[in-house]
């Protein structure tokens, strides 16, 4: 729903706050940048499991409707939207439309 939400309003970000680091790869390590396509592959071969899940498909629901893209990020650590926001990096896992 809050994909949905956030291209109808015409939002470029989507920001998902939740108490993981972001996408894990299967040996722990974050995953910084994803396409659609890559999270439907991260699925089938059981990379992205749980309640990684709908949040993800929330992500690509978010850029395939139109937001420039959508961030799975952890509220835990402090300032992480401000990090997201003005640094390049960012603070989590990125999914973005082609």
């Amino acid at each position: 729903m809050s994909g949905a939400v956030a291209a109808a309003l015409g939002a470029a970000r989507l920001l998902l706050l939740t108490d993981v680091a972001g996408v894990l790869d299967k040996q722990g390590g974050l995953l910084t940048d994803l396409f659609p396509d890559d999270v439907d592959a991260l699925v089938e071969d059981g990379t992205i499991t749980g309640g990684m899940i709908p949040k993800l498909e929330t992500c690509v629901q978010a850029v395939e409707a139109g937001c420039e893209a959508a961030v799975v990020l952890d509220g835990r650590v402090p300032h992480a939207m401000l990090i997201e926001i003005f640094t390049e990096r960012g603070a989590g896992t990125i999914v973005r439309s082609r």
